[in-house]
């Protein structure tokens, strides 16, 4: 096998073993990942149908088909249609001798879009994932909480075999808190109400029945967007190339006067081509992101970037690997001719937030702002320690014997996060200011807790690392702790860079 194609392998099958051999007690209070209570949910309030149609009174699932043809869901599919046939477009002006096309005949094998139109397929629910660790974009609504859907078939009347699970999650993002609506007893509601129901129903698998259910205070009224990711491409190793997949990310905002699901630009999904071909945008980007406020938001991750320099759509390829690439979305921002940032522009401006007294946390060199201008993005974020171009596949409820993808139903990056979240979840509880402050996509900082230490998502065998030179003054600043836990070392995988991952000591 290839070498480059064994350690992609190796990357992958370690996550999902790493995955199950940890205690399924990381995500408590932060996510519902219970087989049966998804599916009592899935068939009940929670179905999506029910969330976008609360007036339909039919107990039958929407089929995909009737789903896209809702009104409020035709700007989405219409949205996909034209991302479709950029794609196709790009693929064969850029790769003109390689086919693309629907089915295995061809080099680059497409999602079929068929399956949005077809009555033989329908999103069930996945996972409920707590999202309060983002009250720092929009306070009032006490952050988010995702209800997740993946895209099945509809297994055929009388037919035993379970329902094969699609390519596609499709995210609807709710407001924790919409408005100033009370609970059953007519209470008003708070954030740090809804964050205790959250830790007080530990593994949540009762969720759903109660007077302190965290999901009751959860209906239509808390839509804020639709987010969508699909495996839009497939190309299998070939003589020319590795294996490669691409996924496509979109975000559709709620239009609530309108009844529209409308398509926004994507949070921190910094658009590098337009960026980079308009030398007034260039200057502007590089005068906010570089400014200290600014630049102390972007080191801790609470950066929010203004949506003129944003992409409304993004193709997140895989797999990646550990040295600089043209598929890393912010490949050519930083260093090199034309880019937007210097090395000297980043040393300048880092010692002018420490001057202003701003405590940088990442990043504390160019390379570390090179990172986080990856990992800030959408697409370079599902690119870091995903499976399969995903954060959370979800739980597949509906098979009879679940692969890895099912029992593992999130990524290294989703479960070495959860720290940090219930962290957030129990200062919103007690009414402490929150810590929202988050390391490295592929590296999460330690919080003065160590449930994390020793395990694959921290320092363990197959985390992430930076092979540490000889002399301290060699090293980068930004991953100067980024080492591996006793009896394993650092081993580079790459052909540049000095990132790798934790194995065991070589003899």
């Amino acid at each position: 096998m290839h070498i480059r194609s064994l350690l992609i392998a190796l990357v992958l099958l370690s996550g999902a073993s790493l995955v199950r051999a940890e205690p399924p007690a990381l995500e408590r209070g932060t996510a519902i990942t219970d087989f049966a209570t998804l599916a009592r949910l899935d068939h009940d309030r929670f179905a999506l149908d029910r969330m976008l149609l609360p007036q339909r009174s039919s107990s039958l699932p929407l089929a995909t088909a009737q789903l896209f043809a809702l009104a409020s869901m035709v700007p989405v599919r219409q949205a996909l249609d034209r991302e479709f046939d950029r794609y196709v477009a790009r693929h064969k002006a850029g790769l003109p001798k390689e086919t693309i096309g629907v089915g295995e005949g061809f080099d680059f094998q497409l999602f079929d879009r068929a399956l949005l139109s077809s009555s033989e397929t329908r999103f069930v629910l996945a996972g409920i994932v707590n999202r309060m660790d983002r009250a720092y974009v929009a306070e009032a609504s006490c952050g988010e909480v995702r209800l997740i859907y993946r895209l099945i078939r509809i297994k055929p009347p009388g037919e035993a075999t379970a329902q094969p699970r699609l390519p596609m999650t499709l995210n609807l993002v709710l407001k924790a808190k919409a408005g100033n609506r009370p609970d059953r007893d007519g209470a008003e509601i708070t954030c740090a109400d809804i964050a205790g129901r959250w830790l007080a129903a530990a593994d949540l698998t009762s969720a759903g029945a109660g007077k302190n259910d965290p999901l009751d205070v959860l209906d239509y009224r808390n839509i804020d967007r639709i987010e969508t990711n699909l495996q839009i491409a497939h190309a299998p190793k070939s003589a020319v190339r590795d294996f490669r997949t691409d996924y496509l990310l979109k975000v559709f905002r709620y239009d609530a006067p309108a009844g529209l699901f409308v398509e926004a630009p994507m949070e921190n999904q910094i658009d590098r081509e337009r960026i980079a071909a308009d030398d007034g945008l260039k200057r502007a980007f590089k005068a906010w992101l570089l400014d200290p406020v600014h630049l102390g938001e972007f080191d801790r991750g609470t950066a929010l970037i203004p949506e003129k320099f944003l992409a409304s759509g993004a193709i997140a390829p895989t797999p990646v690997g550990f040295d600089p690439s043209n598929l890393q979305p912010a490949f050519g921002l930083m260093g090199g001719e034309g880019a937007v940032f210097g090395e000297a522009d980043l040393v300048t401006a880092l010692k002018k937030a420490t001057a202003a007294g701003v405590r940088l946390q990442n990043v504390k060199s160019p390379a570390g702002f090179e990172r986080r201008l990856n990992d800030v993005t959408c697409s370079g974020c599902h690119q870091t320690r995903g499976i399969g171009g995903f954060h959370f596949p979800g739980v597949d409820w509906l098979a009879e014997k679940p692969s890895n993808s099912t029992v593992v139903p999130a990524s290294p990056h989703f479960f070495g996060d959860q720290v940090r979240r219930r962290d957030i979840l129990i200062a919103l509880r007690d009414g402490k200011p929150p810590d929202f402050s988050r390391g490295f996509a592929s590296r999460p900082k330690l919080r003065g807790n160590t449930e994390l230490a020793g395990t694959g998502y921290l320092d363990g065998w197959g985390a992430h690392c930076y092979a540490q030179g000889k002399s301290a003054g060699a090293n980068d600043k930004s991953f100067a702790d980024w080492t591996c836990a006793a009896g394993l070392s650092c081993q580079a995988t790459g052909k540049t860079s000095r990132m790798g991952m934790c194995f065991v000591k070589s003899r």
